[in-house]
This record gives structure tokens, sequence and C-alpha cells, in this order.
């Protein structure tokens, strides 16, 4: 099965959702979806359709690099102990760091994923989902 044919929802989910600059291509069995989304809702969706055909992200076949355009959401403020906390491409602690927010950073919250994990975006533009419970609404 060709992966665009494997990642179908997902692809039509993004062209449905207004994913501006949507790039889809297949290099060496992986296949890469990278765009703009509208809103942290949207790339939820996509994280969540993404984790029904591949449960916990575990066939390594596809890279989800899509990141919302504009943010607009509320504040929050890292509330670690010492450390940074850490930004992960996906929600959930097998994800990769992609970023890291430090002890009492103020953050942008684009959408609450769910009561573990916040879409996040930091000042200097390192996005992606931060567990919540080291983060405080401002």
């Amino acid at each position: 099965m060709a992966l665009q044919d494997k990642y179908a929802e997902l692809i039509t989910a993004a062209k449905n959702s207004g994913v501006q600059n949507l790039q889809v291509r297949e290099q060496n069995n992986v296949l890469y979806v990278n765009g703009d989304a509208p809103s942290g809702a949207a790339k939820d969706n996509l994280w969540n359709i993404y984790n029904k055909i591949d449960p916990d992200y575990r066939a390594g076949d596809l890279v989800l690099d899509v990141n919302v355009s504009a943010p607009s959401g509320s504040k929050a403020k890292v509330v670690t102990k010492e450390s940074n906390l850490n930004i992960r491409k996906g929600p959930g602690t097998d994800q990769p760091i992609v970023g890291k927010a430090a002890h009492d950073e103020i953050v942008t919250v684009l959408n609450q994923t769910n009561q573990q994990w916040w879409l996040i975006k930091t000042d200097g533009g390192a996005e992606g989902y931060a567990f919540s419970q080291y983060l405080s609404p401002q």
C-alpha cells in the first residue's frame, strides 16, 4: 500500500481544514506532510487521525510537520520546579523533543488538546505539545 493511500484520511483532513502551503511528498518510504494549520484545533485533529491510523505512532513512516500559522491563544506560565519544560512534536512522552521553554517563561497556548497535553508556542518560535501540569494559565 502506498503511503499516500494509507494516510489519505489525514491528507484530506489537512486540505479540508484549510492547511496553507500544504506539501505532501514521499521519500525513502516516509511520507512528509508540511504546512500551516489555521488553528490549534485543526493541528490536533491531524494528530488524532494520525494516532487512529498508526496507534502510538510506531510505524515511523510519516513526518507530520504542520505548525499553527497565527497564534491567537491565551498565555500560560511554565511552572517547572527548576528545569526547562520539554516541547514535543506530538502529544506524548514518546514523541521527539522539538524545543524547550524555560522555568517561569510565558508561552502562548494554541490549544488545550486534552487534560494532559497542550499545544503551545514560545516567543522564540518553538511550537509543540507540553505536559499541562507544568503550565499555569495567566
